[in-house]
């Protein structure tokens, strides 16, 4: 038996993994109270906005993936969009350097999305009343809970903006004069607060959905929409180096709702991977499988990392031309067979450093002005929270065994995941992300920040990405669901930003390619085995810089391995042993019944429960 760094768990009541082990047992409570599925993942996914601040908040964003026991798999789209006063022609009269919308502040806050869908998916398709998920949320943020380091730590990168110029947050997130430590119950009251005024407020308004539908209307047009359009219009210290506000309106937030889409999917040896649309990039993940030739070299050569390694340069080149909400997608030209046998042709013996989007249907590619500028180390502005790539550290307090620091000297926001199947077979991945603590000021009066997902667009008109009033900006977060002929068999997911669709790439034909030759589905295995990523493509989040031809590897990695891919051309760095990826994945055999579970050692604190 292969060593892991813990087990698959394996049962037949439920299973949850997520990135905290608080929302992955709040979750498994709800499930032991009763509960479906999608009860539980609202309960985590309100718990991961206690325990993770700095990785996701109700203001932010999540796509979710949902496989009801005998149902159709659909999409639930929890991802806002550009208010109707965001435009172009407004972010350039601002004199934006760079063209850029700024990484932090009002600017970059997109319609609050994340509450919604989670309000949608409870009332849709859970059982449980809102009271009964939201107590072990507002539990932790009213008595209080042990914060993880990487809080802290977050806290006190930008602790000097708090002080100075955040203040609200400095009243959150510096209780006492200093950063969340360790062992210590850290509280924010002022959210418990704001969910149990919602809760009294839907009180009386009847049954489970009709006080479910009240909670959106508060959010929508009550207390809270109040609340963040007042924050919007508070002149806000950015990246940018100046202050502004923003264009959320209370129409803006009375306008949106979350919506159901169909998964876009790609049969692969038996699998069908099921994900959201090209508002996300999970297209990407589909276009790396469909490049893939009929034969694999050895599952870890020096080979087989270079093909998935130049697939992913041409997918997320394609990505960049091509996936976006602000113009039509030629999606079925971007998956089809005769386009990736063309593009397959272009994947040679040596690594690639160029950007080379393709033609679809002969349509010719355009990328934004910017696409092409090289990231540098040091890109002048102070590190204050933007963008979405990895667990980062501080900086000034390295700890072994944890990723580097963000490219841009800085702690980033990363995001959170959740994947949950019940003992009837429903099935859920959710990545919630965005309206980190270190990416706007905490509104007083609800103890949680706007989002800044608006920084993934183009200040340049004409692209699918183009920033445009009503249109979602193009999300790195993308859940993943895979079937076996037909039916629900593993959800899966990752933080990560551009990163998650490769990691849960390798994952997948870990898992895929073991089952071929041993049978049954390895997820720990998996979850565990060395992983590795490029950034020779233009990255989605403030300041937008790419790295030709660059690989980051776990220093687990062969070294064999490493030096052949330096041979041919890869500028590798290596990493730390458990650096790359942040996986979690469910499973459940149709044949069998049993279910399965995995989560991820990396960073600390992801947990799969389940029994």
């Amino acid at each position: 038996m292969q060593f892991t760094t813990r087990p698959t768990l394996q049962g037949t009541f439920g299973m949850v993994s997520s990135t905290h082990w608080l929302a992955s047992q709040s979750a498994l409570a709800v499930l032991e109270d009763g509960g479906n599925a999608y009860d539980a993942a609202v309960a985590g996914a309100f718990v991961l906005h206690v325990v993770e601040p700095h990785l996701n908040g109700p203001a932010g964003e999540v796509p979710m993936i949902l496989a009801p026991a005998g149902g159709e798999v659909r999409v639930l789209c929890g991802q806002g969009v550009a208010p109707a006063g965001a435009t172009v022609a407004h972010y350039k009269s601002l004199g934006l350097d760079l063209g850029l919308v700024p990484g932090t502040g009002p600017l970059a806050a997109a319609v609050p999305g994340a509450f919604d869908a989670w309000m949608l998916l409870l009332r849709d398709y859970g059982t449980k009343s809102l009271a009964d998920v939201l107590k072990y949320a507002i539990g932790y943020a009213e008595h209080g809970h042990p914060p993880v380091e990487r809080v802290g730590e977050t806290v006190a990168t930008v602790r000097e903006l708090f002080e100075t110029e955040w203040t609200s947050s400095a009243e959150v997130y510096l209780p006492g004069g200093h950063p969340p430590r360790p062992g210590e119950l850290f509280r924010n009251p002022a959210l418990a607060a704001a969910w149990k005024r919602l809760l009294a407020e839907v009180a009386g308004a009847g049954d489970r959905e009709a006080q479910i539908e009240a909670a959106r209307d508060v959010w929508r047009t009550g207390f809270v929409a109040e609340a963040l359009v007042r924050q919007s219009a508070r002149p806000t210290l950015d990246t940018s180096g100046e202050h502004h506000t923003g264009t959320l309106t209370a129409d803006d937030l009375a306008a949106w709702s979350a919506t159901y889409e169909d998964p876009v999917t790609y049969d692969f040896g038996g699998w069908t991977v099921c994900k959201a649309g090209p508002w996300s990039q999970g297209p990407a993940l589909l276009q790396q499988l469909a490049l893939l030739p009929e034969e694999l070299p050895p599952y870890g050569s020096a080979a087989y990392l270079h093909l998935l390694i130049e697939n992913c340069k041409l997918a997320m080149a394609d990505r960049e031309a091509w996936y976006g909400d602000a113009a039509d997608v030629p999606l079925d030209d971007l998956l089809s067979a005769a386009y990736n046998a063309e593009r397959r042709t272009l994947v040679g013996p040596r690594a690639s450093h160029e950007l080379r989007p393709g033609s679809p249907g002969g349509r010719t590619p355009r990328l934004a002005a910017h696409a092409r500028v090289v990231a540098t180390d040091d890109p002048g502005f102070s590190p204050m929270g933007v963008g979405e790539p990895t667990v980062a550290k501080s900086p000034t307090s390295p700890v072994p065994g944890e990723p580097e620091v963000s490219a841009d000297g800085g702690t980033r926001g990363d995001t959170c995941h959740l994947d949950i199947v019940d003992r009837w077979g429903n099935m859920i991945s959710a990545t919630p992300s965005g309206g980190w603590l270190q990416s706007n000021p905490v509104v007083p009066e609800l103890g949680f920040p706007l989002g800044t997902r608006l920084q993934m667009t183009w200040l340049e008109e004409g692209l699918p990405n183009s920033l445009t009033p009503g249109r979602r900006p193009r999300t790195t977060l993308t859940p993943s669901l895979a079937l076996r002929d037909g039916v629900p068999v593993m959800a899966f997911g990752t933080p990560g930003g551009d990163q998650q669709d490769q990691w849960q790439l390798h994952f997948f034909l870990a898992v895929a390619l073991r089952a071929q030759v041993r049978g049954g589905l390895d997820l720990q295995g998996a979850v565990d085995a060395p992983n590795w990523h490029n950034d020779s493509f233009p990255g989605s989040f403030y300041p937008r810089g790419m790295r030709p031809g660059s690989v980051t590897v776990e220093s687990r990695t062969d070294p064999e391995v490493i030096e052949e891919l330096r041979r041919r051309g890869h500028d590798v760095t290596v990493g730390d042993a458990w650096s790359e990826g942040r996986l979690c994945a469910v499973a459940r055999d149709p044949h069998t019944g049993v279910l399965s579970a995995a989560a991820n050692p990396r960073g600390m604190q992801g947990y799969a429960v389940g029994r």
